[in-house]
């Protein structure tokens, strides 16, 4: 499970660093209370006491998007903020000649284009483009701050809000499969980087639009997807400490 160096509930009380696999369709936040709520019934069951655990999460993921994401306990919640900063590496579908306000599934299709004009070579070319240091406009349904309030809560009420561009690194775009309309990549990127705003500049980069159809996180830094647990998994071997 990765979680060898834990032998009981103290070693958590004190402080260790988690690797989750979240669930499609749960908020960050979703996880976070989840796992606290785990260990703190088992702290209560232990000790016939309530007691309240710090936990939090580095970096976000989107209900949209499932896989790893690394939560902090006790004094290591301290240490999450530098956890966010590492490299990232996504596998990520989208589907060519579709788009959507939000840029992935959570908002429905505005415009549909044909395909019939778009080559594979074209695919490839416009993939090239994207790595690198590129300026991107993040979405306007994000978590993004603008003007003291979340960008999402102002898209939600039809507001009219301006993103600006950010500077991101974006290190490598693989394309893993191609089976039109869907487009598989693995994308390896820095902190920042809003993966569902590739796949709408990929899609205009092919005039035929384009967006995220799924997004799995795999990799942080030094840590894997492969060494994560379910919040299921977690429970289980949460009862046996």
């Amino acid at each position: 499970m990765g979680y060898f160096d834990i032998e009981d509930l103290q070693d958590l009380v004190e402080g260790r660093v988690l690797l989750m696999d979240k669930p499609l369709f749960w908020t960050s936040f979703d996880l976070v209370k989840k796992t606290r709520a785990i260990l703190e019934r088992q702290m209560r069951l232990k000790t016939g006491e309530r007691a309240k655990l710090k936990v939090g999460h580095a970096g976000t993921l989107d209900p949209l998007a499932d896989g790893l994401m690394l939560l902090g306990t006790g004094k290591k919640t301290k240490i999450l903020y530098s956890l966010t900063g590492q490299e990232k590496e996504y596998i990520t579908t989208l589907e060519l000649g579709k788009t959507t306000p939000s840029f992935d599934l959570e908002t429905m299709f505005d415009h549909e284009y044909s395909l019939s004009d778009v080559r594979d070579q074209d695919i490839y070319t416009a993939l090239e483009r994207f790595t690198g240091e590129i300026d991107q406009i993040p979405p306007v349904y994000s978590a993004k701050n603008i003007k003291g309030q979340r960008a999402y809560h102002a898209a939600r009420k039809g507001q009219a809000i301006e993103m600006k561009p950010v500077r991101v690194r974006i290190h490598q775009i693989e394309m893993i499969r191609l089976s039109l309309p869907l487009l598989t990549l693995r994308v390896r990127c820095n902190k920042g980087t809003y993966i569902r705003s590739l796949a709408r500049d990929i899609g205009e980069a092919l005039g035929c639009g384009a967006h995220l159809a799924g997004l799995k996180r795999i990799r942080i830094g030094d840590y894997h997807l492969k060494e994560a647990v379910s919040i299921e998994k977690f429970e289980q071997f949460a009862r046996n400490l």
